[in-house]
């Protein structure tokens, strides 16, 4: 296993203005991860060159893998032409993939943030065909170049465990698989032991994070909370400190054989350098205790 930090993890900092993706680079490095994630949020590499460069550099010096990448993309569009300059979009992003020396980029099928009526089975059947369509010429085009792209459970519509599948299927390409966040499964509420146990086996990344959750009709007050899709109050923890049974997920990809990479995820309301070395350190110590 191979433990790292995701940049969103460094977001606030980054805003802020108090860090830039080369200083996580050093902080990750610093706090004792061996690889780091990109999500270019608060920074952008593929329509910067020489900072993709720097940072490529400054990684190898620093003994980081650069080990994902992560954008939003939204095949479900109004019309062919828009379709086809998506996937072009996309593209470009697994051409910075291969700059970089990635060998995984994760992205999105759909918009993230949808209206309630499209979160439903009906909505997703009717689009299908275009998330896979999609997905399978971003996968075919990154196959030459070593990458495997990957769905996450993420963004409410393509969020499941049987629908990431279902678009794995129709894909039908070796290197399209899932990037598998343990906590996500949540936001339209399915149970992550559940969630995990049936997209273990499709993943080539795992993603560690935590939720404080709460019932749809307790409102817990003020704080950076969001709802899931049927109303549950859910807050971003550290990880180790919120309500996922946390190390039972961890003993299940433990138990499946996985020893890929495996990326620290904070996404709360605590300070993110502090929040982030917490759950790093107890992401590590979690693992080792999960597998005595």
């Amino acid at each position: 296993m191979k433990l790292g930090l995701s940049t969103y993890s460094l977001l606030n900092a980054i805003k802020a203005g108090e860090m830039t993706v080369l200083d996580a680079i050093d902080w990750i490095a610093d706090n004792g991860g061996e690889h780091m994630e990109m999500v270019p949020y608060g920074y952008t590499l593929v329509d910067d060159p020489e900072l993709a460069d720097a940072v490529r550099e400054k990684a190898a010096a620093r003994g980081i893998e650069l080990s994902n990448y992560c954008l939003p993309a939204n095949f479900v569009q109004e019309t062919p032409a828009a379709f086809e300059e998506e996937v072009r979009r996309v593209q470009r992003h697994v051409d910075l993939c291969a700059r970089l020396g990635v060998r995984h980029m994760r992205h999105d099928v759909t918009a993230f943030t949808i209206p309630a009526e499209q979160m439903g089975i009906g909505w997703f059947d009717d689009h299908l065909e275009k998330m896979v369509e999609g997905s399978r010429r971003i996968a075919d085009y990154a196959a030459p170049l070593g990458i495997t792209t990957t769905i996450e459970n993420h963004g409410f519509s393509a969020q499941a465990s049987d629908r990431v599948q279902r678009i794995l299927r129709a894909v039908d390409r070796p290197n399209f698989r899932t990037t598998l966040d343990v906590g996500n499964f949540l936001c339209v509420d399915e149970d992550p032991v559940v969630g995990v146990m049936n997209n273990l086996p499709y993943a080539s990344f795992v993603h560690l994070k935590d939720f404080y959750i709460r019932p749809e009709d307790e409102n817990p007050g003020g704080g950076v909370w969001f709802r899931s899709s049927h109303g549950k109050h859910l807050r971003g923890a550290i990880v180790g400190h919120g309500d996922l049974p946390i190390r039972k997920l961890i003993r299940l990809i433990r138990a499946s054989g996985y020893d890929g990479y495996v990326t620290v995820e904070f996404e709360g309301m605590e300070e993110c350098r502090e929040a982030s070395r917490i759950a790093m350190d107890n992401a590590r110590r979690l693992w080792e205790e999960c597998g005595a």
